[in-house]
């Protein structure tokens, strides 16, 4: 890969790194330059996942203050991230890509679906359940965080669009702050994946380092923009990006 094209590699990663600490998704801008440059898709699938770890954790540290208070539930959450990376890890090394990614365009739907009745969904919950169970997050967010982890692990464009449906439904607490939630999970799912591809899979590590960098100075940046965005103008961000994200599934 030329100098000039490893500069556009790192500023794809700079754009996925911010949108990532935002949303999620920036998988849609990264991939697809990797592909255009030659990169077979396996390969760039993992030097990808690889390379977003860096700014995944950039983000996360971006979040820090919306964080505080959130220990207990970003580790038993965590859990299921990680059980759910290692999952998805392993089928992309054994399985078929059509065997898990025709099923990407309902999942990306789910997400906004989610999303968007969130609100409504969070009102009728609090009214039948209370908010302190609310609060605490009802029994099926573990194993919905675990199957988004799934997912991350595989492939992961819309993960965070898919997981911030599923937190803001199942847990009582502002976007901003599951949000910073969201970028602790997804951390920990790219890094679980990308620890098992750097044992089992090739990598290209000229394109590893050049993304780590640019997603490291994006997850600041999209951490700095992110939180001061309002809950109606966040919510209608994600919504934007995971409607990108499925345009992008079906026209491909």
């Amino acid at each position: 890969m030329s100098p000039l094209q490893l500069a556009v590699v790192g500023l794809a990663a700079l754009a996925a790194g911010a949108i990532n600490t935002v949303v999620g998704s920036g998988t849609l801008i990264t991939f697809p330059t990797l592909i255009a440059f030659g990169v077979p898709p396996v390969t760039a699938n993992v030097s990808n996942t690889i390379g977003l770890v860096p700014g995944a954790v950039s983000g996360a540290v971006g979040y820090r203050r919306e964080l505080s208070g959130q220990r207990a539930r970003a580790i038993r959450l965590g859990s299921a991230s990680l059980l759910g990376g290692v999952v998805g890890a392993v089928l992309l090394l054994v399985l078929p890509a059509e065997a898990f990614s025709a099923i990407v365009p309902a999942l990306i739907v789910l997400g906004l679906l989610l999303v968007v009745l969130q609100p409504r969904i969070s009102a009728w919950t609090d009214a039948r359940h209370g908010r302190a169970r609310q609060a605490n997050g009802g029994w099926w967010v573990w194993p919905a965080v675990l199957g988004t982890g799934v997912y991350g692990g595989y492939f992961g464009a819309a993960q965070g669009v898919i997981l911030m449906g599923v937190l803001g439904i199942g847990i009582a607490d502002s976007l901003q702050r599951l949000n910073g939630l969201k970028n602790i999970l997804t951390a920990l799912v790219n890094g679980v994946a990308g620890l098992l591809f750097v044992f089992s899979a090739h990598v290209d590590w000229t394109v590893v380092v050049v993304m780590a960098a640019g997603s490291i100075l994006g997850g600041q940046l999209g951490a700095t923009v992110g939180r001061r965005l309002s809950p109606v103008t966040l919510r209608i961000f994600i919504v934007v990006v995971g409607l990108v994200a499925l345009a992008s599934f079906l026209l491909r």
